[in-house]
């Protein structure tokens, strides 16, 4: 099957599953404080629904518009902006008329739930597939370090060993400390065997994005090719799976990692690849494309992955910490959408489908969906109007003053929050069909 269609298929059993658990969370609360909830619905039913039930008083549906779903809750004043029902005396049974503490439960349900199943979900996978590592003695020959980082003082060849003074399990989570996490230095190994410690700047997160520099440290690996991808300039030219490359238009390679410099630079022009196969010397003529690839990936020799398993209490204990990690990552992360360069990076759909892998792979997809359940947890706790953040901070203003916000205050509200969160909607998948076009 297509690895389109295998991540579309993903995304949507993905985000069905936590769109329904998410407004579960509003739901139940309701009920319990008897409020009356008249829609619960999967996906939004503009105009009409694919599929619709009511069953004691609430309508279950279906709907054909797959960016969400909502529950509707009598007396409140949410995205459905049904200003007859608000017009009306407050009722018993209504939102409006419940003390201010339930309401903020009821607010607060669908982003608790999300996060408790990111978590609950991170332990299930520990306990279910344990976790890959690579320790500094799994990488013999070290990382390849960009020209940018050697100005630091690292060198070619360096394992790492600690950071912070504290020592690192897993070395391939170099890059991503280094980006979002407070690192103030680096213990490293040289191939001579000394080990010395590396200090960084305060803000090396912040020189990693503008120099667009996200992976200052890449695994020394042999130029083996484990796999081809169809159609591409490799393909084309006859490349095959455990070919050694030997030399790139005269150009000696003996390391996975000078690859890229050669390719780049010789983008959509041909170029000679000399290599190995089967103890036989061949060479062939092959065009890198726009993006200066080949489309090979490399073997992976040059480091051995551990893997470590867990009983059901270290599961847990490591899932809440690998989500707590989780999470504080992605919020760290956040501050660079405020920037220009960031603003084009944003994400619709198309990125989402991205995060799931190209054949179907369940550890793989819960994993992903671990990562999505946490990311709506916090985009939907934002004090944006229409998201739950929103009402959440006018419930605390109602909270600590003793008074309600103006209901026509609400509307407006309301109604600027959607055409916001509309605006985001369209400018994220707008970011993703021009990358597909252009990039």
């Amino acid at each position: 099957m297509d690895p389109f269609i295998i991540k579309a298929i993903q995304l949507l059993l993905s985000l069905s599953l936590l769109i329904v658990l998410h407004e579960l969370g509003h739901f139940i609360p309701a009920k319990l404080f008897k409020t009356r909830v008249e829609k619960f619905y999967l996906f939004f039913d503009v105009k009409f629904a694919l599929f619709k039930k009511k069953i004691g008083g609430t309508e279950y549906g279906i709907g054909w518009l797959p960016l969400g779903g909502y529950v509707k809750i009598s007396g409140m004043i949410d995205e459905s902006m049904d200003k007859e029902q608000m017009a009306q005396p407050p009722k018993p049974w209504e939102f409006r008329s419940k003390p201010a503490w339930q309401r903020l439960i009821i607010m607060l349900g669908g982003v608790t739930v999300n996060l408790v199943l990111g978590f609950l979900i991170y332990m299930m996978v520990l306990f279910v597939w344990g976790s890959g590592y690579v320790s500094a003695d799994d990488m013999p020959r070290g990382f390849a370090v960009a020209e940018n980082f050697k100005e630091f003082g690292f060198e070619d060849g360096d394992r790492v060993l600690a950071i912070n003074g504290e020592e690192l399990e897993n070395s391939i989570d170099v890059n991503r400390y280094l980006f979002l996490r407070d690192v103030k230095n680096i213990t490293v190994l040289r191939q001579s065997g000394e080990q010395e410690v590396i200090s960084l700047p305060d803000d090396i997160g912040s020189y990693m994005f503008q120099e667009g520099i996200m992976q200052p440290f890449i695994p020394i690996q042999s130029p083996v090719l484990d796999s081809v991808v169809a159609e591409t300039a490799a393909e084309r030219a006859g490349l095959q799976k455990g070919d050694s490359l030997i030399s790139l238009n005269n150009v000696e390679i003996g390391y996975w990692h000078e690859l890229a410099p050669i390719t780049t630079e010789a983008k959509n022009k041909e170029i000679e690849v000399v290599f190995s196969r089967e103890g036989e010397i061949m060479s062939t003529k092959v065009t890198p494309d726009d993006d200066g690839k080949l489309g090979v990936y490399p073997s992976g020799r040059g480091f051995q992955v551990q893997k470590r398993e867990y009983s059901i209490g270290e599961s847990i204990s490591e899932g809440f910490d690998y989500g707590y990690w989780t999470l504080h990552d992605y919020v760290a992360q956040f501050k660079y959408v405020f920037t220009a360069k960031g603003a084009t990076q944003v994400g619709g759909f198309g990125a989402i489908g991205g995060l799931f892998p190209d054949a179907w792979n369940w550890q793989g997809f819960w994993l992903a969906t671990a990562l999505i359940s946490i990311i709506l947890a916090f985009m939907n706790i934002l004090p944006i109007p229409a998201l739950d953040g929103g009402h959440v901070v006018f419930l605390m203003y109602e909270i600590v003053t003793g008074r309600k916000p103006n209901e026509k205050f609400m509307e407006y509200a309301q109604l600027v929050g959607f055409f916001i969160l509309i605006a985001l909607v369209l400018f994220a998948n707008g970011n993703d069909i021009y990358r597909w076009l252009f990039e």
